[in-house]
């Protein structure tokens, strides 16, 4: 991939075009057709791995194939988009691939609809993606493109599973599981927002099922320990959400005996200093504890309590303004640090997946153990005296620090920290408990009950064996199954492929596949090593490739998958080191999250008929002027509304900077050097402060500036004429910068400024430190707080001499009127306020 100039201006060595008319316009869709069909005959962006030059991978977020791409598309690859061409005028070999994200169940519900294989509908929609990226002129290399859902694709997924399940990282069983109603399948703990599946909206329910897991909670403190290596590079907030939704906490486990059970039950809390103010203990009611330990009186009225909770979300149980109830269990536990004998509650604020299930209960310093208190008539002790009313009396649990009282082995401890660990070491030398750290994270439940997935990799025998499929048998393809077949059951529609399902050991025992595939997250968690080396078949990837491209320079996309892509993929690519596949830890050095584009306030929704069509866009101001728009809007992290931009703007900008390429009649390589001084400084500045700004992701303010320069070009052209060689060489960095952002009118005005194309094999231009200094600036002149002149003036001027040039401006003198100048303050270059007597 060449990065140089080419300066030839032979006509041989220019794309065919119809002549612009008389008035120099420029034609978007004629611009359009023809670059388009040249950047892929040329095969511009392409790049081959042993390709020479210092490397950078950009890499979009990959795109679901629901339809033809959107506005959302549209904020999120032009972003990506000016990067990776930024990088290529820096002189960077860039890899920018595409692929898409293809596994999932709207392919699964469409295809249900047409009575058709969710292939079908699954590859069109990728072929009308790929026809509007082309369109969208994007710098992408399309040798590299990928789905995840083919063979070739999903054998390696599959493949990563076995070696996952050889290192103990995938494990099947038995547990109470997010379950969607609606789509009939069951939903990590990361897809369920608000208590509802975050694709369909439905309310989440309990269902208990036997399902895989990855066993990410091996590597939560690495999660934690590796987000060092982001500070600065990734946005602050995603670490802040992946640090909480790890949820690290240190504390302590306690032993509680449980009349009529041997073995104790190990509790976790973070305030082992509190456990004097204990005072009932609280467990799940669909807990397997709870089954255990109640007593019979009380079986019946657990198992009705428990069938209720069922019915409620995890968000809906764990909020602090929801009632609270429950039921006893009938038996008492004892409280290890002072002998005390408390009842056992069943109580839904307590979650069966949250350390053993169960809870001690301190209703003086947590507030939902106090609201459970006031409703059951249970005692509240206070054991930190906090300064605050008693929660007794207030019904307000105090949360704070505080002297220690009701605790004989604690008072007279000054600090927490000394409280905890005086609390740790009695637990520790008792023999009832230990110093612990535990995590909010929750093993990767993967399992999901649909077809249009990746197959799980095992079968299962009549004796209960799980069995991983050879290596030499992948890919476990899917069955071809369509329409009502695939209509969701409370099971796998892969259940009823019983010829696909039976299959046989190599030893002739009878087996049956396992009938979930993997959650497509799974998919988007390694695809983006394989975009190093597409084609190869010896694993997932090649190693070396990786080493060459990786890890990715640029990631763009939505920051909706905080804690879900961004936190799996973390995951995955630990493991990957850890399996000597990969020299590093982490797999994205820079991560820029984009906003939302929404419209009239609101996000784009075809129920409240705010939608904006971008393909209509596109044909009625052309992608330059859509691109320039959305990418000029505001900072890329920020929403746009795009009832305030206005591509109809955009297009008069880009035909003001296409004529100045037509305007400009010097040759190619004239010297610029005696062309206009200050068009040349204008242009230094530019090419300084836009690089600086591309670099901080700051590219609305990089257009701002492209503009200003267009503009002082044009107040030159028309002054002195075209033929100034300076207007050549900011009409050629205008052409180069506006690459990055409009690309097809850049392409047309690097050719009629005499280059060969591509614009995007130019190199960015080098800045002249002395052009950088202007001659001279103004400086405002105050009397009394009011400007009175405006003076010009040289940046390194002495202050003596500016201020002797103001009082003596004829403007200063009129509005001193004959007074005394009491005081004058100088701040150069920019102003001298003067304050008469």
């Amino acid at each position: 991939m060449s990065q140089s100039t080419d300066n030839s201006s032979s006509p041989d060595s220019r794309v065919d075009a119809p002549e612009p008319d008389d008035a120099g316009r420029y034609d978007a869709a004629a611009a359009q057709d023809k670059w388009q069909r040249f950047w892929e005959e040329d095969q511009t962006f392409h790049v081959d791995n042993d390709a020479e030059g210092e490397k950078r991978y950009v890499l979009d977020m990959f795109p679901y194939p629901s339809g033809d791409l959107h506005m959302g598309h549209a904020e999120a690859f032009a972003m990506g988009d000016v990067l990776a061409r930024y990088w290529r005028l820096r002189g960077y070999t860039v890899m920018h691939p595409i692929g898409w994200d293809s596994f999932g169940l709207p392919a699964e519900n469409a295809a249900m609809k047409r009575n058709a294989h969710p292939a079908e509908w699954t590859y069109q929609n990728i072929d009308t993606q790929v026809a509007s990226f082309k369109r969208y002129g994007l710098s992408l290399d399309w040798s590299r493109r990928l789905h995840t859902s083919d063979p070739e694709y999903y054998r390696w997924t599959q493949w990563l599973f076995l070696k996952f399940h050889e290192r103990g990282l995938a494990y099947r069983k038995e547990s109470f599981v997010n379950w969607c109603p609606n789509d009939q399948t069951v939903l990590a703990n990361e897809q369920v927002v608000q208590g509802a599946c975050e694709r369909c909206g439905a309310a989440v329910t309990k269902r208990k099922l036997n399902q895989w897991y990855f066993k990410i909670t091996d590597y939560a403190q690495r999660l934690l320990d590796d987000m060092d290596q982001l500070e600065g590079h990734w946005p602050d907030r995603v670490l802040a959400m992946q640090r909480n939704w790890i949820g690290r906490s240190e504390g302590a486990w306690v032993d509680f005996r449980i009349e009529g059970r041997s073995a104790p039950v190990r509790v976790f809390t973070t305030r082992p200093d509190t456990l004097w103010g204990a005072t009932f203990m609280a467990v799940a009611p669909e807990s397997e504890l709870a089954a255990e330990i109640v007593s019979e009186d009380q079986r019946a009225a657990l198992e009705a309590y428990a069938e209720q909770t069922k019915r409620v979300t995890e968000i809906e149980r764990q909020s602090t303004e929801r009632p609270k109830t429950g039921v006893p269990l009938g038996v008492t536990a004892t409280n290890p640090v002072n002998g005390e004998q408390v009842p056992v509650y069943a109580a839904d604020y307590v979650l069966a997946d949250y350390g053993s299930g169960a809870v001690m209960a301190v209703p003086a310093h947590d507030q939902r153990d106090l609201d459970f208190a006031k409703v059951m008539g249970l005692p509240v002790r206070v054991v930190v005296d906090t300064g605050e009313e008693d929660p007794n009396v207030s019904g307000v649990a105090t949360a704070g620090d505080g002297a220690y009282v009701n605790s004989p082995e604690l008072e007279g401890i000054q600090t927490k920290e000394q409280g905890i660990r005086a609390a740790v070491d009695k637990l520790e030398a008792d023999g009832s408990g230990e110093g612990a750290v535990t995590y909010r994270l929750r093993d990767w439940l993967l399992s999901r009950q649909r077809f249009w997935g990746c197959p799980i990799p095992v079968v299962h025998t009549e004796d209960g064996r799980e069995v991983p499929v050879p290596e030499e048998q992948l890919p476990v393809e899917l069955p071809d199954m369509r329409g009502e077949q695939l209509s969701p059951k409370g099971t796998s529609p892969l259940a009823a492929a019983q010829e696909w399902r039976s299959t046989e050991l190599a030893d002739g025992t009878p087996a049956l596949r396992d009938t979930d595939t993997m959650d497509t997250f799974v998919d988007s968690s390694w695809y983006f090593y394989r975009y190093c080396s597409p084609n190869y078949t010896d694993g997932p990837f090649d190693p070396e490739a990786v080493a060459t491209w990786m890890p990715v320079a640029q990631y763009v996309g939505g920051v909706e998958h905080a804690i879900l892509h961004l936190l799996y993929m973390r995951f995955f690519t630990k493991v990957l080191h850890d399996m000597g596949l990969v020299p590093f830890t982490e797999p994205m050095v820079r991560l820029l999250n984009q906003g939302q584009v929404i419209n009239q306030g609101k996000a784009m929704s075809k129920s409240l008929g705010n939608g904006v069509d971008l393909g209509k866009q596109i044909d009625e101001f052309g992608v330059d002027a859509i691109r320039l728009a959305i990418v000029f809007a505001g900072p890329p992290e920020e929403d746009i509304d795009w009832a305030d931009m206005s591509p109809a703007g955009s297009v008069k900008f880009i035909q003001r900077a296409h004529r100045i390429a037509v305007d400009t009649t010097s040759e190619v390589g004239t010297d610029p050097s005696g062309g206009s001084t200050e068009l040349r400084r204008v242009t230094h500045r530019s090419i300084k402060e836009i690089a600086e700004l591309i670099e901080l992701n700051r590219f609305n303010v990089a257009v701002a500036r492209v503009m200003e320069l267009v503009n002082a070009t044009r107040k030159t052209i028309e002054s002195v004429g075209g033929a100034d060689p300076a207007v050549r060489e900011a009409a050629e960095f205008i052409a180069i910068a506006l690459s990055m952002v409009a690309p097809y009118v850049a392409e047309e005005m690097w050719e009629k400024l005499g280059h060969a194309p591509s614009v995007a094999n130019a190199s960015w231009p080098a800045y002249q430190e002395e052009l950088l200094v202007a001659d001279s600036v103004t400086c405002v002149v105050q009397v009394q707080g009011k400007v009175r002149a405006k003076l010009a003036i040289s940046p390194d001027a002495a202050e003596d001499e500016v201020i002797a040039q103001a009082l003596a401006d004829e403007g200063v003198q009129r509005a001193l009127a004959g007074r005394e100048v009491r005081k004058v303050i100088a701040r150069l270059p920019k102003l001298v306020s003067i304050v008469p007597a």
